[in-house]
């Protein structure tokens, strides 16, 4: 009995200490308290990856307990106490997700990925229990069917539409077997996006290309020698040069080296990731998705997984797609075959001896353009430090729309080095808060994004401003040189930096519309339309200057920019178009199967004649974009927006690239909307018609 009662007291004491750890945990997981940091700003310093967890599960328990709250509300359903209530839930959950989502991409680890995989499916259970909540939805619809009645403005509406929308497209309206597919296939594809991006993150460090030989280097610019260099000595092979699948390094490297053999080897690494058969292989996850997607559509009405999505983009059907890609397709093949051809003449002029290969098609073209133009990138180089280019779109934002950036260097940081600023409006009032990321590292995924730890919307009245992140891949300084960015480096930090305006100028009440919330084709116009201004001589010549001298870019180099600015467009739309309707043909495909990925490919790439000398901007097992991003059947999105950026700038041209007018009814009528009103709504009043390729196809030299 002394023993019975001597264990029971031990439990008793291990169940007491357990419990005060816990509550211990819980005291010290800043989730769990206001954050005291300047504008409520995450406490970077202060969070650990064991905070996640607990965090996101009680997240989930509060949002759990605020939707049983508006079911269980014995008021009659209104806009307010339902509609309303719906949107304001989520804040504790929706914290907790944008800070984690957002560091595992940036600054990754085995432990933030194991978070990923092991909270994926049990986010998708937990959305799946709001949308298919049967109760909810009926106070939803109550309120949908009383519209005409309510009196609703503009952003009220907007927000009954496609919160209703939502219910219908997340299986509310499906029967009980269906609904149990539904939840298990939103499961499965949470786990399976997430899994993707891993194993092309891994495939992406995997690969380096080890030089010990400098006559290896041959027709390497010194910058890029040294980055190489730089790269090696922090990877332990100081004496040696390594070069990576990361842009800032494959660019210059298949653009520039005299070595056949190597840019070969390079460009192979770079296209055949994930295609390996290995354990980072993507080939089943590729064909895994698309069956699942396309049994989901299928049990949501529609044909396919590309109707599900463009019904609610502004292209509404892929008929519309293919014909607005067909034709930019037609326009620019022809142009990138005469691109071959001309680079095969220069080979065998030279001698070459050889049929150009993909892994050429960067090398020829640079010497084309140099003996056409007298003009390589890389005498552009030392005209773009980063800090140039960065203040460069400060001062385009200042003059478009008052705007200005204060460094704000007492805030918390997730990575050493990241910038951050205060937005300020004409009248000083605060906007918003920016951060800034500029440079590549193994724990950060490859590419260019904005997003969000805060999005703009009103609470109780009071606006609650937006803190937005930008993140690049630039090239880095090496030794006593600063980060001097190729011209395509400056326009992505312009092109990121018209998303993030598209997130700080926001003025709307509900999270739900606020900000980039739009369509997925529309979404890109803020940030295309930005990179206009980078090549402008008036701009060039305010924030171009020579890192050295600070001599402004001369003008006999911004005209060769300008002559050549046509050259090799054919490849570029060819390369770009042809992911697009690659993404179309994995997601019109109609019949659930085991596909052969690469042959599919491979098919695809025939039926639009593509030119073997091009490979596809994205293959399937590394097409990010489709697979764990959120531009499944949208990757055209670029195209489309690119005809509405044409456009739009045209309006600025009229009128001068910085009057002041233009750029308020922008400001006004796009940048400030967010998803409040249908896009070609919000178009047109700021232009006054609806675009057509014309400016698009000129401004590419294709028309």
């Amino acid at each position: 009995m002394k023993n019975i009662f001597i264990a029971i007291a031990a439990l008793f004491f291990l169940v007491t200490a357990c419990q005060n750890q816990k509550k211990k945990e819980m005291k010290e997981n800043p989730f769990f308290t206001e954050w005291t940091t300047p504008y409520g700003v995450p406490p970077f310093d202060q969070i650990k990856t064991g905070d996640y967890v607990p965090a996101y599960e009680k997240g989930m328990k509060i949002h759990e307990e605020e939707i049983d709250a508006i079911v269980g509300n014995p008021e009659k359903p209104t806009f307010e106490n339902t509609i309303v209530a719906l949107d304001n839930s989520g804040e504790f959950l929706r914290r907790v997700d944008n800070v984690f989502g957002n560091l595992n991409e940036t600054n990754t680890s085995p432990e933030m990925q194991k978070i990923a995989k092991d909270m994926a499916p049990r986010l998708s259970a937990h959305n799946d229990d709001i949308w298919l909540n049967e109760k909810l939805f009926k106070r939803v619809k109550v309120v949908f069917e009383e519209q005409e009645r309510l009196n609703l403005n503009t952003e009220d509406s907007m927000l009954l539409a496609k919160t209703y929308k939502r219910f219908v497209r997340g299986g509310a309206n499906l029967n009980a077997d269906d609904q149990k597919r539904f939840r298990e296939i939103n499961k499965r594809l949470s786990v399976l996006t997430v899994q993707f991006g891993e194993n092309l993150l891994a495939e992406t460090n995997d690969f380096k290309l080890v030089i010990d030989n400098e006559k290896d280097l041959s027709g390497l610019p010194q910058s890029v020698r040294a980055a190489a260099a730089e790269t090696a000595k922090n990877q332990g092979m100081e004496g040696k040069w390594v070069f990576t699948l990361q842009k800032p390094s494959l660019i210059p490297f298949i653009t520039y080296s005299d070595k056949r053999d190597l840019r070969e080897k390079l460009f192979k690494g770079y296209i055949e990731r994930c295609n390996h058969n290995n354990e980072h292989d993507n080939k089943a996850i590729v064909n895994e998705i698309v069956n699942l997607r396309l049994e989901r559509a299928k049990l949501l009405g529609y044909k396919t997984h590309a109707d599900y999505v463009l019904d609610e983009n502004m292209a509404k059907t892929p008929a519309n797609v293919y014909k607005l890609t067909g034709s930019l397709m037609d326009a620019a093949l022809p142009v990138a075959k005469q691109e071959a051809a001309d680079q095969q003449k220069l080979i065998d002029a030279e001698g070459g001896g050889f049929q150009l290969q993909p892994w050429d098609w960067w090398y020829y073209t640079e010497k084309l353009k140099k003996q056409k133009f007298d003009f390589n990138d890389e005498v552009l180089r030392p005209y773009f430090k980063l800090e140039n280019v960065r203040q460069g779109v400060f001062d385009v934002l200042n003059k478009l729309y008052g705007i200005s950036f204060v460094p704000a260097k007492d805030l918390p940081v997730y990575y050493e080095g990241v910038e951050t600023y205060e937005v300020h409006d004409t009248d000083n009032s605060l906007l918003g808060i920016l951060y800034m990321d500029f440079y590549p590292r193994e724990s950060k995924r490859v590419g260019a994004w904005m997003t969000s730890f805060r999005k703009q919307y009103r609470k109780d009245g009071k606006n609650v401003i937006p803190v937005i992140q930008v993140v690049y891949n630039f090239s880095k300084p090496t030794g006593d040189k600063p980060a001097l960015l190729s011209f395509e480096e400056a326009s992505t930090l312009f092109h990121e930096m018209g998303h993030a305006m598209h997130g700080m100028l926001s003025k709307c009440t509900y999270v739900t519309l606020s900000g980039t919330s739009v369509p997925r084709d529309f979404v890109e116009l803020p940030s295309q339309i930005m990179e206009n201004w980078a090549s402008e001589p008036e701009v060039l010549k305010m924030y171009a200057r020579h890192y050295e001298t600070g001599e402004p870019i001369p003008d006999d180099l911004i005209r060769k920019m300008k002559d050549a600015g046509h050259f090799n467009q054919g490849f570029e739309v060819t390369e770009f178009i042809s992911a697009s309707i690659l993404d179309m043909d994995w997601h019109t495909i109609t019949e659930n199967k085991d596909y052969d990925v690469m042959a599919f490919e491979k098919q695809s790439l025939e039926n639009m004649h593509m030119i073997p000398q091009i490979v596809v901007r994205y293959r399937s097992p590394y097409f990010a974009h489709i697979f764990s991003g959120g531009y499944s059947a949208g990757y055209y999105s670029y195209a489309w927006a690119e005809v509405l950026d044409a456009d739009a700038f045209e309006a600025f041209k009229e009128h001068g690239i910085f009057d002041r007018a233009t750029a308020n009814s922008f400001r006004e009528n796009i940048l400030s909307k967010g998803g409040t009103d249908d896009p070609m709504k919000l178009y047109v009043r700021f232009r006054g018609k609806e675009p057509t390729t014309d400016a698009m196809l000129k401004r590419r030299g294709l028309k």
